[in-house]
């Protein structure tokens, strides 16, 4: 047998399987998957479709709305950025309220809080056994108070999920810069893990600045073992930013792109606009390079920084700019992550209380109601294996099932009868992706008399897409995939009435 009909048999195996496994939904996570250069394009697009999220990054992407809470000596100092030198006396938040930091984001919507436990400056936010630099040696209730822990009860009193952020670089810590400091950092790793209960999330950067900490220079952090730790101590734990199964969109805007997958190569350009087209796949394989399933966050602070400062009062984000946020964000296949800032009372400014609570209310009653609920659906394709039309699958309100073809139909179209003339100026689509992201460009129509007119298009899909448009009233709307990996999936339509 000669090299290419080696290769064809193998390549005809592999789609075999493919079809097997993946009509019914998979049974396991592929969190990637390696490229070589001699891959055909429909070699890497067959790979591309298989990289599919783990557990722990499917839950993540749920949660869609999580909150950052910057908070700690750099609150009294005034700064972003704290040297370490700061007297531990300083911090004394004489009115901190965790249940309201809670209850204002739970209003919002938020699902998770992650709380800065050690900023850049090394001062720890709990009692660490580790270091002076902490709230024990502050005034605030004497030294005996413990911020992470009043965080983590508020939130899982709320029914929310609770994270920390960990900073690998500390401009106090004597030893950082040397082995020892890989050391120093797992044992606060380990405090933070093992004495708050369950952790959803740790949330690390690369952050280091030659210029002010001369350290940073020849520097490297033992990630490896970080991450080896927090697989170890809380499994379920997402690993953020630096970390394996989140990464950052490229920007602090709250912008996400146009084209948003969560298939990339490794070593992508986090700034770049395109980085998991075919034609980024295709650059990849030349490479020899590993696709992975790498789910994007978009972090953005309510104000223009991200501890609280007087002068931000009169710059907290308007309703609409954090809806365009929230529609850029969880709309475009990201989770947002906002970060509201406590003041030095210990409290969330009333101006940030107020914002949350309207975006809350917007979001709440958007979505309340999807039009599209029930309606009868019809594909011009569907997959043979099911034994009827499975385009209603998508308008079930179960995000666990869904509507696909058989493998090569990549084009497809699904119309739906709202049973009567419906007025509308929101779209929703939703990928089933446990089994990938296949969608590479689709449009929506609305029957206007006896032509479809049509009203949105984008390229991907992924976990969500939201689309706004100028209202639309009809009784039936069209969905038109034109282009997807192998076959599209789609588990969830929806038509909604903005409220804002």
């Amino acid at each position: 047998m000669n090299l290419y009909r080696f290769k064809a048999v193998i390549f005809g195996l592999l789609v075999g399987f493919i079809i097997i496994f993946s009509l019914s939904g998979p049974t396991y996570a592929v969190e990637s998957i390696k490229l070589e250069p001699a891959d055909t394009m429909d070699e890497i697009v067959m790979k591309a479709v298989q990289v599919t999220p783990s557990a722990r990054q499917l839950e993540w992407q749920k949660i869609e709305f999580a909150a950052f809470l910057h908070f700690g000596v750099n609150t009294f100092t005034n700064k972003e950025w704290g040297d370490g030198a700061e007297d531990e006396k300083i911090f004394n938040p004489t009115k901190l309220d965790a249940r309201q930091w809670v209850g204002a984001l739970k209003d919002a919507g938020v699902g998770l809080v992650i709380l800065t436990a050690k900023h850049h400056d090394g001062f720890c936010l709990w009692p660490s056994k580790y270091t002076e630099h902490s709230v024990k040696n502050s005034a605030w209730k004497d030294g005996k108070g413990d911020v992470v822990r009043e965080v983590a009860d508020a939130a899982r009193e709320a029914g929310m999920k609770f994270g920390v952020y960990l900073s690998p670089w500390d401009r106090h810590e004597k030893t950082f810069g040397t082995p020892e400091y890989n050391t120093y950092y797992l044992n606060q790793l380990h405090e933070l893990l093992t004495n708050y209960g369950e952790i959803s999330e740790v949330w690390m950067d690369g952050a280091c600045g030659v210029d002010l900490d001369p350290r940073c220079k020849s520097l490297k952090y033992d990630f490896d073992s970080m991450f080896k730790l927090v697989r170890t101590l809380a499994p379920n734990a997402t690993i953020a930013i630096y970390g394996p199964d989140v990464r950052w969109v490229g920007n602090e805007a709250g912008k996400g792109r146009e084209s948003e997958w969560s298939v990339v190569p490794d070593g992508f350009d986090a700034l770049a606009q395109d980085i998991g087209s075919r034609e980024k796949l295709l650059e990849a394989a030349k490479a020899g390079k590993t696709i992975k399933w790498y789910p994007a966050e978009v972090d953005v602070s309510i104000r223009t920084g991200w501890f609280y400062h007087k002068f931000d009062d009169f710059a907290v984000k308007s309703l609409d700019h954090l809806l365009d946020i929230y529609y850029d964000s969880v709309g475009g296949n990201a989770q947002l992550l906002l970060n509201v800032p406590p003041d030095n009372r210990g409290l969330f400014n009333a101006a940030d209380v107020k914002v949350l609570k309207q975006l809350g209310k917007v979001i709440k009653e958007t979505f309340k109601t999807n039009l599209a609920l029930g309606s009868a659906a019809k594909s011009s394709s569907s997959c043979s294996c099911d034994l009827v039309d499975s385009a209603a699958k998508t308008t079930d309100g179960d995000t666990g099932t869904y509507w696909t073809t058989d493998d090569g139909v990549a084009a497809a179209d699904i119309e739906y009868d709202l049973g009567a003339p419906k007025t509308f100026d929101v779209a929703m689509l939703q990928e089933y992706i446990k089994d990938g992201q296949r969608v590479e460009e689709f449009y929506i129509d609305a029957l206007d008399g006896s032509d479809w007119k049509q009203i949105a298009g984008a390229t991907t899909i992924g976990y969500k897409k939201l689309l706004r448009f100028n209202p639309v009233t009809a009784r039936k709307v069209r969905l038109r995939i034109t282009k997807s990996r192998i076959r599209p999936t789609i588990s969830e339509f929806g038509l909604f009435v903005s409220k804002k």
